[in-house]
């Protein structure tokens, strides 16, 4: 039926190129960002000795990201072809072979961990572990309940330990914490909204979202964010002395707090399917969003501007 949900699109094929673009998904490397946390939070963000190998680490981390979502749409083509938007993807959507999308996306892993070594071997640690996990979890683990959510969160942290490799820089144990337990908040969120949207094919399209209730993942949301939010300001307060400068970190947990409520209501709307759609779209979270950056940027670099 051409209305019907399950069959691809067949109309304005892309150029193969283009194709491939998608199947890397692009706008899925802002999550890749975490990997510069690390280097901001130490202060350190604009000493060239720092930012360029973070952001080498970024573009690594990035490719082989690219590559393992390859690997992930290759295997599931069919289940992604029950779902309203990612049947659309270019493999669901019959544009690129399986075949070709796995032989693709494993070329780009190796070459990230090969660009990585070259980096730095403890980053291509990180990195290895995340290329692990992630294969562990397109390969069956994503359909086990709970070891899913926290291997997609593990994810994010490791983003994050992987930026602090790349620098040699020393990472706070509370910042690990909000890193860690802010990444579980917005993944639980994510499962909703992927439910939601699904509707009565949801189990069919992924088989753990038929064992997630929505108190289930509301309880999730609730513990992981309140654990962010108490590790950012241990954070804040513990971690930083109370200076002229400093303050301005302190200021920071409003719109911190805030930026978590307004992400909490788009998620209990079941509007946070995907977490890059309402960081992008959302004008009230991208203002709060950058006043949080500014206090941020403030506290952590105006004391040394006159040194």
């Amino acid at each position: 039926m051409p209305g019907d949900a399950r069959t691809p699109s067949k109309h304005r094929r892309p150029h193969p190129s283009v194709a491939f673009i998608r199947l890397a998904r692009p706008k899925q490397w802002l999550k890749n960002a975490l990997v510069f946390s690390s280097t901001a939070a130490a202060g350190k963000l604009f000493v060239p000795h720092y930012l360029l190998p973070t952001i080498a680490a970024a573009a690594i981390f990035s490719l082989a990201a690219s590559g393992l979502y390859m690997v992930n749409d290759a295997r599931d083509a069919e289940s992604d072809r029950h779902h309203p938007t990612k049947r659309l993807r270019p493999v669901a959507a019959g544009w690129i072979s399986p075949r070709a999308a796995t032989l693709a996306g494993l070329s780009l892993v190796i070459i990230g961990f090969a660009l990585g070594l070259l980096l730095d071997a403890q980053f291509a640690m990180a990195l290895g572990a995340y290329v692990l996990l992630t294969l562990g979890y397109s390969l069956g683990l994503k359909n086990q309940p709970v070891i899913d959510i926290s291997i997609v969160a593990l994810g994010f942290l490791l983003r994050a330990i992987a930026g602090a490799l790349a620098t040699g820089l020393p990472i706070s144990v509370w910042f690990l914490t909000v890193a860690a337990f802010g990444s579980l908040f917005m993944v639980s969120g994510k499962r909703y909204g992927e439910a939601k949207e699904a509707g009565h094919l949801a189990a069919e399209h992924r088989a753990v979202l038929g064992t997630y209730s929505p108190a289930f993942l509301n309880y999730v949301r609730s513990l992981s964010s309140a654990v962010a939010i108490a590790g950012y300001g241990l954070w804040a307060f513990e971690g930083f002395r109370l200076t002229s400068g400093y303050i301005y970190v302190q200021l920071s947990t409003v719109p911190f707090v805030v930026a978590i409520l307004l992400y909490a209501l788009q998620a209990d709307l079941g509007n946070a399917g995907t977490p890059e759609d309402v960081i992008l779209h959302n004008r009230p979270i991208q203002v709060v969003g950058t006043i949080w950056a500014l206090l941020i940027l403030i506290g952590l670099y105006l004391p040394h501007l006159g040194r």
